[in-house]
Formats: C-alpha cells, structure tokens, sequence
C-alpha cells in the first residue's frame, strides 16, 4: 500500500495528499514568491501525532519538512512530507520564575499577550504573526536583543520528537550538543513541539514609528547615527528608508525603549530637531503591541529580501544609501545591533561583532521587477560595509547556511546532524549539508 495513503490512519491531524481539495494552499509558504512542492501535507494534533509521523516517515524512507505557518520556506521540500505544527498553541506563564511554556506553534504575538500582564515580555521581532519556535530556531533578532542577547539565548529547554519518533526534554544538561545547535542551527536535528524559555522584565515600555518625507533622509540618518551611538542597551532603533509604489520616498525612525517615557525621549532627542515630520506613533506602550510599530503585513504575500550584517555606518556608508532612490526595493531596514548581542553566546551563530544589520526587500510582481529587486540588492550589498555572513533567519531561498555559519560551527553542527539524525529524516529550509 502506498505508504502517503496511509497517513491518516498514522496521525489523528488533518492530512492533505496531492490532487486533493485544499493541497495547493496547504501547501503554500508564507512568502508566496517560492514554489513550495510535497509529497504530503500534516497538520499535526499534537506531540504524539508527531511522533507517530517521525515514525512512519522513517520506516517509509520519507523526510519531514516542518514548518508552523510557513515563514521562511526556501521551496527544499521536494519528495518531503510537510509539517505543521500551528495546533501546538498552548501558553503557559509563571511570573513567579520568569518562565514560560509554549507550544511549537505560537506566535510571538500570543506570548507577549500572555506576558504583558505580569510585566514581562519575550523577545519579540517586528512581526507578531511569526512563530516562537521557528525564529529561536534560526537564532533570532528582537527588539530587545541589544539588551538580552539572540531569542534562542532565552530558551531554556526543548520537548522534541528525535528522528527515532521518541519525544524527549532536552536541556544543556541532558543533551548539550544537541541543545547547542537547535539554539539557532535551525530544524534539521529533531521536531521541537515546544519551548521553555526566559521571560524579562518590561513593566515599562516606549516605543513607535517616526516617520518624514524623504527629503530630509539625509538629516535623519545623521540623527539616527547620534542615537545609536549613545545608546544603553534598553533602547533599539531601527532606520527604514521606504518607498511604496504611487507614493513618494520616505524616511523612518522606530524605536523601542524599556524604561520611562521621559527617559526615552531624552535619548531620542536628536529626533526632535528635524523637519515636522509626516507622522509619529512613539507613545507608552505594552509590550503586546509591539507589531504596531512597522505595522508588517499579517497575511501571506510574495516578497524578496536580503539581509547582510554591516560592519560600519560610516559617511561612506551613508553616501551610498542615499546616491540613488532605492526603487524596485520597497525598504531599507538598517537595525542597531552590539549591546548583549555582541556578548558571549553559546549558540551557533555565537556573538555579533558588527553594529547593524541590513534587510533590503521588494516585491517580486513580475520577472522584470524581480530581476530588478535582485539586482539592486546585489548592488546595495556589494558596494556597502558587509562582513560576508548573516543571521540565520535573515537568509533568503538562494543561500545556504553557509552563508549564516561559521566553517567551524559549520562542521559542528553537521557533526550534530550525522548523530542524531543519520537517515536525513529532518529537512529544515536551510539544510546544515547545504
């Protein structure tokens, strides 16, 4: 009997096979620009649908390709059974310890409206919609990161299901290989079906958009360089150069600060001195409504993007950025980083030596504009301060995780992968092999 025929009686979960009604958009990523194909699609109940999978797929010579909701999906599924995970939802905080339980499945989102109350927070990013998991997974930038170090850093254990389909508690202690390269080495060693992990204090919290016209860009990254320069590691600013299709250029500043208002808008002050600006949303806030700030959009669409990691803001920098519009590109994100991000980690991306990272992102409409978008994003790159790596959850479907890792924990977390997943069972959207 075909062994993909046979998933439902393997798993209590939804199962969508090729040719089937919903398939197609089970199937699809949430970045609708990659082609994602499967041999089958599973909408896991819970831990022990998961392991009655791993189990099936490993005795059926089948890989498993996991994924909540589909962020950062490369199109490496071929042949693959994919994996959701989204029903794996549970959140559990106890503020008494500054822990937090939750399901493979939640978004950051649902974690910070569960902290909020007790005035803690995760490490969210820009996006409420992305999974936990999968962004500690990939080691993880938050707005808090300069003052708590990657999102995997706060992770305290693991509950997987290894690729033998037995469930497990991992920790430092029990498993410190293991546990050492699923803290940002990505989905290839197991199916993680949920996390403990540090929460940290935020019973304060400022943050918002700045934004101007882009005229007064040069004027506003003057200002931005004055921020980041002085800043304590409770405050993140993020620089976006912006131009929307139909509309003019633009220029933004968004900040987050844990502490008082009045302490941030001293820190913030250069901002103050610049031309009226078009709009400005910084207020006191919870740490729930982080997403606010960029205001990202919460449903799949087609993007292209290319992060690199920048050693200098320098004038020459700067000269660069502004010689031309950045048009196809939608934005130029430009994020501080250092503070306990370049500290000691004991993870596989380890510490962040440069300043700032930089994300470049279009939109694909067609083959003209996406040979345009590449293109100026190969050009922006090549001509800026780039150290040659990048942050794991920052690649895009044409790298490796080559391209995030150093050789040597590179070689490491190969090493991980030929022990506790010899069979290639696990198919993460950055395989460690290539």
């Amino acid at each position: 009997m075909n062994t993909l025929s046979t998933l439902r009686s393997v798993v209590r979960g939804q199962v969508w096979l090729p040719g089937e009604p919903g398939f197609d958009a089970a199937r699809s990523p949430w970045n609708l620009a990659v082609e994602q194909s499967a041999a089958a699609v599973v909408e896991a109940a819970d831990a022990d649908d998961i392991a009655a999978l791993v189990r099936h797929a490993r005795v059926a010579g089948l890989g498993i390709a996991t994924q909540p909701n589909g962020h950062g999906a490369t199109g490496r599924t071929d042949g693959a059974i994919l994996l959701r995970t989204r029903r794996l939802d549970t959140v559990r905080v106890d503020p008494a310890t500054r822990r937090a339980r939750i399901g493979a499945g939640v978004p950051s989102g649902r974690l910070q409206a569960a902290a909020a109350p007790y005035g803690l927070t995760g490490l969210p990013g820009s996006s409420p919609v992305v999974s936990v998991t999968g962004v500690a997974l990939g080691g993880g930038l938050s707005w808090f990161g300069r003052a708590h170090g990657w999102v995997a850093d706060s992770v305290t254990a693991f509950d997987v299901v290894d690729a033998e389909g037995r469930q497990r508690h991992l920790t430092a202690e029990s498993d410190p290989d293991l546990f050492w390269a699923l803290r940002g080495g990505g989905g290839d060693f197991a199916v993680v079906t949920a996390l403990e992990l540090s929460l940290h204090p935020a019973p304060r919290l400022y943050g918002g958009r700045t934004l101007w016209d882009g005229e007064h860009a040069p004027a506003v990254i003057d200002a931005y360089r004055r921020i980041t320069a002085a800043a304590p590691d409770t405050l993140t600013a993020w620089l976006d150069l912006l131009h929307f299709p139909g509309s003019a250029p633009m220029v933004a500043v968004d900040a987050t600060y844990i502490g008082d208002e009045s302490e941030a808008r001293d820190l913030l002050a250069p901002l103050d001195g610049l031309p009226q600006p078009l709009s400005d949303s910084r207020r006191v806030m919870s740490v729930a409504e982080l997403g606010s700030i960029t205001a990202e959009p919460t449903d799949p669409g087609a993007g292209s993007s290319r992060g690199e990691l920048l050693t200098d803001l320098d004038d020459t920098a700067v000269k660069t950025l502004l010689a031309e519009p950045i048009a196809p590109l939608l934005s130029v994100q430009i994020r501080h980083l250092g503070g306990a991000l370049a500290g000691p980690s004991d993870s596989p991306h380890g510490p962040l030596a440069e300043p700032y990272a930089l994300y470049l992102f279009g939109i694909p409409a067609d083959p003209a504009t996406a040979a345009a978008v590449t293109a100026r994003q190969r050009g922006l790159a090549g001509s800026l301060p780039v150290s040659g790596r990048k942050p794991y959850t920052f690649l895009n479907p044409g790298e490796t995780a080559a391209d995030a890792f150093t050789p040597a924990a590179l070689a490491r977390l190969r090493a991980v992968k030929r022990r506790h997943d010899p069979h290639n069972v696990f198919r993460s959207n950055f395989p460690v092999g290539g």
